[in-house]
């Protein structure tokens, strides 16, 4: 398949699951569909972020927007949800957790009831116009080498910015993995898109940045805890708590650090270069 059609494929997959999330989380609103609602829509902002690359135009900035924009709207829950479960794990260990889990159910209910104000607001109809411009750009776009080529240089793009954030990651400083994260989130939700233009690419890869990509996720939604304690209970009143997550914390950031180095095989370090696995290069 070339760029051309793998973007249009691409455009009206990811559109519809878009907007059947949006219709399963109206008619059975949950946890779960709050999630894949969130996880969907981060799927069409990478992808509108690639073609942002290939096809700039002031249309995608403002799709860009809206999609932002709404993921924005659901993070203070899925904060809540993620310590929730966190706290279900280990209140046997630690019951000094059973005030704050309290605290953070009725916090859980409240941005429930605003999650589903929110979805019931949200205007899909709006992104679909702006998105089927964006479709009829790309399927005028003739199909060329060249523009396979710049579908890929997209990619290339937002995995230098992941090796950039990654020379910045300092484990005294655990803000600069949460924003190599960021940035690797974007380059993994775009590899998803563009693979199937790369020979032999190891399908074993998707589950390895999965998994690259959870171990710094966890450090920052420890980080979230512990800053949530700070603000949710009275001084020195948990400092168990406290102790245990720090510990945590730091061992999850020394784990994250030993192992650190496996970005570096998951893509080509520039377009002139192959990629890691045309060299039969391993992961450590």
């Amino acid at each position: 398949m070339d760029a051309n059609h793998l973007l249009l494929e691409a455009i009206d997959n990811r559109w519809e699951k878009y907007r059947e999330q949006i219709k399963t989380c109206r008619r059975e609103f949950s946890e779960e569909a709050v999630h894949d609602l969130r996880v969907t829509a981060r799927r069409l902002l990478a992808l509108v972020d690639l073609i942002r690359v290939v096809a700039p135009h002031p249309r995608l900035q403002k799709l860009r927007k809206a999609l932002k924009g709404q993921l924005n709207e659901f993070d203070a829950l899925r904060d809540t949800q993620v310590m929730l479960a966190e706290i279900s794990e280990t209140i046997e260990t630690l019951p000094e957790l059973k005030h704050l889990q309290q605290i953070l159910q009725k916090q859980e209910r409240r941005l429930l009831r605003e999650a589903e104000e929110i979805v019931e607001d949200l205007k899909p109809a709006g992104i679909a116009r702006r998105l089927e411009k964006v479709r009829a750009d790309i399927a005028e776009t003739r199909s060329s080498p060249e523009f396979d080529g710049l579908v890929l240089r997209a990619v290339d793009e937002a995995y230098a910015m992941v090796l950039q954030r990654y020379s910045w990651i300092n484990p005294e400083h655990p803000a600069t993995i949460h924003r190599a994260r960021i940035a690797f989130k974007r380059f993994r939700y775009m590899v998803e898109i563009v693979h199937s233009l790369l020979i032999s690419f190891p399908q074993s890869n998707f589950k390895r940045m999965h998994d690259y990509q959870t171990a710094m996720g966890e450090i920052q939604d420890v980080e979230v805890f512990l800053f949530t304690l700070d603000d949710l209970t009275e001084a020195g009143s948990a400092e168990s708590v406290r102790r245990y997550y720090e510990q945590r914390h730091a061992e999850l950031i020394t784990a994250y650090i030993e192992d650190k180095g496996e970005v570096e095989t998951f893509w080509r370090a520039s377009p002139s270069l192959p990629f890691p696995w045309e060299t039969g290069a391993k992961p450590d």
